[in-house]
């Protein structure tokens, strides 16, 4: 199993000029040089993301999509702001970004330019592909990096106008259903049970921190040597929220099936077999690197992140549908919408027993 994104030739529906850009990260970046080789990585279904491949060294590429997009989606811009901030400012691992473009006219779209790190990722979370003994402590140092994030002070960095620092998971049910009616194109029972429920059953405490909106192991990465996360990557959906949102979505896979393509869940599986911790270590972790008592309301926060992530899945699909993917197997992706709504309304409908 590779541990390494999987690199193909640009996708004809991501061309644009080359030359144009290499002439504006010349101006950009100090000693670029004269030479481009632009690949584009596969597995993302958002913000197309690219590999340049340079005399002064490798970089990459993240742009918005071409054609029409989502209100509010793929803001590049903001991937930029907030990994800046975090680079610059705290020990959270974060790529160094480079430059930011926000004139279309170079390639189309704004876009951003890091730095290239090598490393692993392995995107499900039974982490299969590493050794039985680094999966611990891989786990681990994912859940101390998001505590570490959440524990950062947005003012201090200058992020306290990244977002607003009240209601949440309010505005986000509110966005997501707005974006889930845009993207519909079937039935979903479940989906609208959830847009029923969730507004009525917000959790019962507010809190701000940074909330990375996508925290997963595929958006993790692993140093070579050891099982240490040295980069969270994908800060597409990031913004001023409630942490409780981000670990919920952490914690998704011990809500989903395993055995079932692209889903990364992990019911099913024999977690001390594999060497992984469960749920309840997970939350406790957590909780002790973030100086919390326990949690309230956790199977809102469940319940919501799954419909968060049946929204984006469905969202994923459209695009698909109008050939404006990232992602080739896109299509396939989007058929996995309403298994999460499914899951999302029956812990909803549980409550706290779930």
């Amino acid at each position: 199993m590779s541990m390494t994104p999987e690199l193909v030739d640009v996708l004809p529906a991501h061309k644009f000029d080359e030359t144009k850009l290499l002439s504006w990260l010349q101006h950009a970046i100090n000693g670029f040089g004269d030479k481009l080789d632009v690949k584009q990585f596969q597995g993302g279904q958002s913000n197309p993301t690219f590999l340049l491949d340079t005399i002064s060294g490798r970089y990459v590429l993240r742009k918005k999509p071409p054609g029409k997009t989502l209100p509010s989606a793929h803001m590049v811009e903001r991937e930029y702001k907030v990994m800046r901030a975090l680079s610059e400012y705290t020990e959270v691992p974060v790529p160094v970004t480079r430059a930011l473009c926000e004139d279309s006219s170079v390639i189309g779209t704004a876009f951003y330019v890091m730095d290239y790190l090598e490393g692993r990722i392995v995107s499900h979370p039974a982490l299969r592909a590493l050794d039985r003994g680094e999966r611990m402590p891989a786990h681990l140092s994912a859940i101390d990096t998001l505590a570490a994030l959440h524990s950062v002070d947005v003012n201090q960095i200058g992020l306290g106008d990244y977002g607003r620092p009240e209601g949440y998971v309010a505005r986000q049910v509110s966005r997501w259903t707005k974006q889930y009616l845009a993207s519909k194109t079937d039935e979903m029972p479940a989906m609208d049970k959830l847009m029923e429920w969730l507004p009525k059953n917000l959790p019962s405490t507010d809190e701000c921190a940074i909330a990375h909106g996508d925290y997963r192991f595929g958006n993790l990465m692993l140093a070579l040597d050891k099982p240490e996360v040295i980069a969270i990557l994908d800060w597409e959906l990031s913004t001023l929220g409630h942490p409780l949102a981000d670990l919920a979505y952490y914690c998704l896979p011990y809500h989903l099936p395993s055995d079932m393509e692209g889903m990364r869940g992990l019911v099913g599986e024999d977690l001390e077999a594999l060497g992984i911790p469960d749920e309840q270590e997970t939350i406790a972790r957590y909780c002790r690197q973030t100086g919390r008592d326990g949690i309230a309301d956790w199977h809102v926060f469940l319940a919501f992140s799954l419909f968060r992530l049946a929204a984006i899945v469905q969202g994923v699909y459209k695009r698909a549908l109008d050939g404006n993917a990232a992602n080739a197997d896109a299509l396939q992706v989007g058929k996995r919408a309403s298994l999460l709504a499914e899951a999302g309304w029956r812990i909803a409908s549980e409550g706290e027993r779930s």
